[in-house]
């Protein structure tokens, strides 16, 4: 069935949707005939622009019921058409979006309305006598759903219904979200009886969740009763043999066990010369007690006991339940506790039948009774079936899933740890932390739950925490609980750098007309959810304690993140929002399974962002000062070259390192000095050990002719000039040592101590400007670099030839 045109009549009005006539009831169907998100979003369309099928199944359960004429809301005619059940049915239904539902009923029919949902099930309510009336909201639940009217308790009329998504596709998006978060996480996606259902069929599982085994019991309960009931006809049993010593005139039948038994016990014989009826010898004996056998059934047996079994599980199971429908967080659903306490009466009946009296099961053991004898087999298969897991598929079982928002916050967890663990190494996985105690499954929500992982390429570590905040953070207000936060520690970085990304089931479609439209032209996240990530930002703060005086509180999130679910990636890069991520570092990224680029793009751009352009993300986070005392300290180190090998002792032991003062252009430059390192060139020391490998703290420095400098008396012949002498306080090894890499030190280098401090080769050390640092820093963390200068001597080069990653 094609879409309907753009400029439909007012899809916003009320009509007729559904339209069931029967002689018992008339049954109507009101509300909006199509979702405006979904028109603007256009969803659940075919490859050629059509709509895709939904499930439209009325279904008549009793005899005299008759269905005499369906009629269906038409998207083209716009209007009610007559519909014959297998026709194709158009998406009617929506998620969020309410629906009237009428039924008129004829003079002599009293009929109720049943869902298996408490809230649906009290929406609809008699007005009068003849009629039922309700308003329908399915919320955040999407799939099936059954309308159910009954008569005396028994259902007559059954309706099945298809609920869509409003917000991201059925097909490519919804069930490939219900698959994903199943196939990390199994039974994670389940509910417990809620407004609509999935089909599901059944598979091998260690954890089964309480709502699995009550979806099965449910479909196997009735047909288990039956069986053990025709069971009691023919159960199975063994024959018990028992003998008993009596007289010998009241025995009935004497069996041949006799002649082995008197013959050890003569006691039992008296003398009979004319009628003995036994010889021995010349004498005739007559037995005056001899054993009596005697048979009788006995239903203790191993099947016996297993049949037994099941039921006492099913029954502790049931209990369980019970007790988790009464805590106080659930509203209580009599028709659900009325369902329970009859299948627990039966049970209690079945348990009483006389075959079923027997011991406790102690092994379990399948014999040929189990597998093959009537009634027993079935029990079996039975028990098999309720041991079992359920998996989203075209089957039997009917199962719930969780409403759509919290599905789509799982999903986005499970997904971007997905994400991560393709390409980074997993350390710690104990963070998906699952409660198992109630009748689902759900995920943890605990400060400890976080993933722990190590990029492999440099060892850095990084940490994923799912509804929690990192240790030691807190809103010093009110309280903020995001629902993902990266930390990122960086090397050579002195703070961790904390991202938010925060899933939200919401969407503005930018409907024609809307200020929303006319601001940022496409569909995007809300702008409320936007001013939540500004909140975020600037709420959570990290307090440490100062020497003196009040904590100190600080601001650790450097950036936050809307996660919402819009497929079209490329149009929405032309968004505001995305746009902001760049000048503000608050923004929103579209994530859906059939989008998941830019949010891989940028989660792999916050990890390979150096500690400097991480920093500069955002504005005056935690580590203000650290950044700015590194970035504006100047050249305060100074690289100097040795003349003769032997210097390099002498300057170690007397502690200080002299240099001519003419290579100090500016006194200005002399008087910001705070370290010196030494450079060892590879023609005196050797290429095993050239490089800076020795630094010191400088105490104090003066100026003076060299002859006053006597720890390395003047050569004889050698100019006298003016020095520099360096005190040191202590020379110290670096721990990894800065080689020449092609380049080298002819007589004095400057450089800042941020670069001294993360060089790997000499010519890193001549790096000065804003771009070439920038340059630097971000190609550093791909790999290996390449620095290359105009001269071999760095401190004399003056152009920057080269600065590319090497590739391994």
């Amino acid at each position: 069935m094609a879409s309907p045109h753009t400029g439909s009549p007012n899809p916003n009005r009320t009509v007729e949707l559904l339209r069931i006539e029967t002689n018992w009831f008339n049954l109507y169907l009101q509300g909006k005939p199509f979702h405006p998100t979904v028109e603007a979003l256009q969803l659940h369309r075919r490859d050629d622009a059509g709509w895709v099928e939904a499930r439209l199944q009325p279904q008549s359960l009793h005899s005299g019921l008759e269905l005499r004429s369906i009629a269906l809301f038409n998207p083209e005619q716009q209007a009610l058409t007559d519909w014959q059940v297998g026709d194709a049915c158009p998406p009617l239904f929506y998620e969020t979006q309410g629906y009237e539902l009428v039924v008129e009923l004829e003079d002599d029919v009293a009929l109720t309305f049943y869902h298996d949902n408490q809230h649906v099930r009290e929406a609809v309510l008699p007005k009068g006598r003849r009629l039922l009336s309700g308003v329908l909201n399915f919320q955040n639940e999407v799939g099936y759903t059954e309308l159910e009217l009954r008569r005396d308790g028994k259902p007559v009329f059954r309706l099945q219904l298809e609920i869509f998504p409003s917000k991201l596709d059925y097909q490519k998006d919804y069930e490939a979200i219900l698959h994903e978060v199943n196939a990390q996480i199994y039974n994670l996606s389940f509910d417990f009886l809620r407004r609509t259902f999935q089909l599901t069929g059944l598979r091998e599982t260690r954890h089964q969740s309480m709502t699995e085994f009550f979806v099965i019991l449910q479909h196997v309960f009735q047909q288990l009763v039956q069986t053990i009931e025709r069971m009691q006809s023919a159960p199975h049993h063994r024959m018990r043999m028992e003998n008993r010593l009596v007289g010998a005139a009241r025995v009935k039948k004497a069996g041949r066990e006799n002649i082995a038994f008197l013959a050890k016990r003569p006691h039992y014989l008296a003398q009979d010369t004319q009628n003995g009826l036994l010889r021995l010898g010349n004498q005739r004996y007559t037995p005056t007690h001899v054993l009596e056998t005697k048979r009788h059934v006995d239903y203790d047996t191993m099947e016996n006991r297993f049949v037994r079994w099941v039921l006492l599980r099913i029954e502790r199971r049931l209990r369980s339940m019970k007790l988790l429908l009464n805590k106080k967080d659930r509203a209580p659903d009599p028709v659900l506790m009325n369902k329970l306490n009859r299948m627990q009466s039966d049970i209690g009946r079945l348990l009483k039948l006389d075959f079923l009296r027997v011991g406790e099961m102690r092994q379990m053991t399948v014999t040929l009774v189990l597998q093959m004898a009537p009634g027993y087999r079935d029990v079996y298969r039975y028990y098999l079936m309720l041991m079992k897991g359920l998996s989203i598929q075209d089957d039997l079982f009917r199962l719930s899933m969780k409403d759509l928002a919290q599905l789509y916050e799982y999903w986005c967890f499970l997904k971007i740890h997905e994400l991560l663990s393709r390409k980074y190494e997993l350390v710690k996985q104990d963070v998906v932390k699952l409660n198992r105690g109630g009748l689902f499954v759900t995920l943890q929500r605990a400060r400890d739950s976080k993933m722990v992982y190590r990029n492999p390429r440099n060892g850095e570590v990084f940490t994923l925490y799912y509804n929690g905040l990192p240790p030691g953070d807190k809103s010093v207000t009110v309280g903020q609980k995001p629902d993902n936060v990266l930390t990122l520690k960086k090397q050579d970085a002195a703070v961790e750098y904390k991202y938010i990304f925060d899933a939200k089931y919401r969407i503005n479609p930018a409907y024609e007309g809307t200020s929303y439209r006319g601001t940022y032209k496409t569909p995007g996240p809300q702008e409320e959810d936007i001013n939540t990530m500004h909140r975020y930002r600037d709420a959570i703060v990290y307090q440490a304690s100062r020497e003196q005086g009040q904590p100190e509180a600080e601001r650790t999130m450097f950036g936050a993140y809307v996660l919402f679910p819009y497929p079209n990636e490329e149009e929405y890069r032309a968004h505001d929002f995305y746009r902001s991520i760049e000048l503000v570092n608050v923004g929103a990224l579209p994530f859906l399974p059939s989008a998941t680029t830019l949010v891989e793009e940028f989660l792999d751009e916050l990890i390979m962002d150096s500690p400097e352009k991480a920093y500069e993300r955002s504005t005056r986070p935690r580590g203000t000062d650290t950044y700015y005392a590194d970035k504006m300290s100047g050249k305060t180190v100074l690289v100097g070259a040795l003349s003769r090998r032997e210097q390099l002792q002498d300057l170690l032991t007397h502690r200080f390192y002299h240099v001519p003062l003419r290579h100090f252009v500016r006194h200005g430059d002399l008087a910001n000095l705070q370290v010196v390192g030494i450079y060892q060139s590879s023609t005196l020391f050797g290429a095993e050990q050239a490089g800076v490998r020795y630094y010191g703290r400088i105490k104090s420095w003066s100026i003076l002719p060299r002859e006053q400098i006597r720890e390395i008396p003047l050569r004889r012949g050698a100019p006298t000039e003016l020095y520099v002498k360096l005190e040191v306080e202590e020379w110290q090894v670096r721990r990894s040592p800065i080689v020449p890499g092609g380049h080298g030190v002819q007589s004095v280098l400057l450089t800042s101590a941020y670069m001294f401090q993360r060089a790997k080769e000499v010519a890193e050390l001549r790096l000065e400007t804003e771009e070439q640092l920038r340059d630097w820093r971000e190609k550093r963390r791909l790999g290996r670099l390449n620095v290359k200068w105009d001269r071999y001597e760095v401190d004399k080069a003056s152009e920057l030839e080269r600065l590319d990653v090497v590739e391994e």
